[in-house]
């Protein structure tokens, strides 16, 4: 009786079956096909709208076409929070739909470590790639992030929790994700980069919930 009363409850509170929790430390995820529908989707600890964030995550792909990372959607925002990379040397950022440009040196064939952090009170945004800071520049500000979110990693949302156009998924192997409800200091953005010892946070690489749609694995991180 006990366990049906839970399962009930989870079934009233929206929560899915299906959502693993697990430590992914040393582990990728692997987008295995290119183009592609997969993606997956992450359950952020969300109480309250977000006046501040930061999202960090690795990658690793041979892709020279657009593609989303990140992709925080809303009722009212499908672009919400998002990092994708139009095309070698170049990545975009947004918040409340309206985004940034960062040049980045073409790594291609190499991992790629990014930081993507935001204020509302004076609307900076930074940016930062493999433990390095780029000029920081000013978006949305007095902008708050909405709490209603959806979140997938690997495809650019253009609804909230639909509409996935394959021409802008990511292909190959991506690691150590995490959101924060502030903004990382610069000594945390690089421990982040080191895959150092790291505040709790919205979304947890060693603590994640997730939900694989698709062709994606988890194997071991090689390198």
């Amino acid at each position: 009786m006990e366990v049906a009363w839970i399962y009930l409850l989870m079934i009233v509170a929206g929560v899915s079956q299906t959502f693993a929790r697990e430590d992914l430390s040393r582990k990728v995820f692997v987008f295995r096909h290119e183009p592609s529908e997969a993606y997956v989707i992450l359950r952020p600890l969300l109480k309250e709208p977000l006046q501040n964030f930061t999202v960090c995550l690795r990658s690793y792909t041979d892709l020279t076409r657009p593609y989303g990372l990140f992709s925080y959607a809303t009722h009212s925002e499908d672009n919400e929070v998002l990092i994708f990379k139009p095309k070698p040397g170049e990545y975009r950022v947004y918040v409340g739909g309206e985004h940034l440009s960062f040049k980045v040196p073409d790594n291609s064939f190499d991992w790629e470590h990014v930081c993507f952090g935001w204020e509302s009170a004076s609307g900076i945004a930074e940016f930062w790639m493999n433990g390095k800071p780029w000029p920081r520049k000013g978006l949305k500000k007095g902008h708050v992030v909405g709490t209603d979110a959806f979140v997938v990693l690997g495809q650019e949302q253009d609804s909230y929790g639909a509409s996935y156009d394959s021409y802008n998924s990511f292909s190959g192997e991506m690691t150590n994700v995490y959101m924060w409800d502030f903004l990382l200091s610069p000594h945390k953005m690089r421990s982040a980069y080191q895959d150092l010892q790291l505040p709790h946070g919205l979304l947890d690489w060693k603590n994640l919930q997730y939900e694989i749609k698709g062709d994606v694995v988890v194997k071991p991180r090689l390198r």
